[in-house]
């Protein structure tokens, strides 16, 4: 299933996304906070078996979002079910 984010609210401290599969459906949602140099990400999706559609989706976004602060680190939280998503080594990879 191929999914998408939908800006919901953007501000200069926050972003909230809705996650959409290809018909509109919201199936998820991810959250991110700025805090001088640290980037809070909390991502939930409702389904299972999107998981890596969804790391393909989140990862590239959040090395953007790390070029805008030299230094940036990064906590995430991401869940699909029940069950956490792991992106460190993906996000850190991108960032050395």
């Amino acid at each position: 299933m191929e999914i998408y984010f939908s800006p919901e609210v953007i501000t200069p401290h926050f972003q909230l996304l809705n996650v959409v599969d290809a018909k509109g459906k919201a199936v998820g949602n991810v959250a991110f906070l700025f805090d001088e140099k640290k980037l809070y990400v909390h991502g939930l999706l409702e389904e299972k078996g999107v998981e890596a559609d969804f790391k393909d989706l989140v990862t590239p976004y959040l090395k953007g979002l790390a070029k805008a602060k030299e230094g940036m680190d990064i906590f995430s939280c991401l869940y699909s079910g029940c069950e956490k998503i792991d992106i460190n080594e993906e996000v850190k990879g991108g960032n050395e």
